[in-house]
């Protein structure tokens, strides 16, 4: 739910159905085929009325801007509330995917962030500490580049290594031959690290890479992050 920041109930609402269906198929001696009943389990759960509400959110703001976005999405989510989910734009779609939407790093100037504080904010390793993510050292790795010279001619030298600032976990580091972590697009003598044992499962790599040239599958054994008070 773009509009209102929250999707964790959704998330684990979802996995709750689909392991609900996907047990159903078992019992019923179902093997080898598409377990389709999801994903209509889900479109008529909280979810789908929950998502049915804001799905034109951010088509609007890409295609209007942020302020007028923001207008036309408050009476999009209006107009559905009030009459059941019928909108006066109907079902929009996305011009682009996030990954087509980002642009070469030449076209921007570098935005120098405060450095947290430790009190209202922290550093990713503090925040990645707190998930409990978990993955054994010498397990194959479930992040895969494909290609490695791809990374580095396009990813760090055309956009300027976004993977190593829209990881929420500091999985991805782009350093120079001395270790130090490179800002901009210089390639020479750039190494491309990837520690994926702080990895939480977000999946934004594999998403928003300019290129399509991470994947992320599924790790050893279900390893990763383990949220206790949630």
């Amino acid at each position: 739910n773009v509009p209102r920041i929250k999707g964790s109930h959704n998330a684990m609402l979802s996995g709750m159905l689909a392991a609900e269906k996907v047990a159903e198929a078992l019992a019923a001696g179902r093997a080898n085929d598409e377990v389709t009943e999801i994903e209509t389990s889900w479109r008529e759960s909280d979810i789908g009325k929950d998502l049915k509400k804001v799905r034109n959110a951010k088509p609007l703001w890409s295609k209007f801007g942020t302020p007028i976005g923001i207008a036309l999405g408050g009476l999009d989510m209006w107009c559905n509330t009030l009459f059941g989910g019928w909108s006066p734009f109907g079902t929009m779609k996305h011009g682009k995917s996030d990954a087509k939407s980002l642009e070469p790093a030449a076209n921007f100037q570098p935005i120098d962030y405060p450095k947290p504080d430790g009190v209202l904010t922290f550093d990713r390793l503090s925040s990645v500490f707190l998930s409990n993510t978990n993955h054994e050292e010498d397990q194959p790795a479930h992040l895969h580049v494909a290609n490695m010279e791809l990374q580095k001619t396009s990813e760090l030298g055309i956009y300027g290594g976004p993977s190593s600032r829209f990881c929420p976990a500091g999985v991805y580091e782009w350093v120079d031959a001395d270790g130090n972590a490179i800002v901009g697009t210089k390639t020479d003598g750039a190494k491309f690290v990837v520690n994926f044992q702080n990895c939480v499962h977000c999946k934004t790599c594999d998403i928003k890479d300019p290129n399509q040239n991470i994947n992320w599958v599924p790790p050893q054994g279900g390893e990763g992050p383990v949220y206790p008070n949630m």
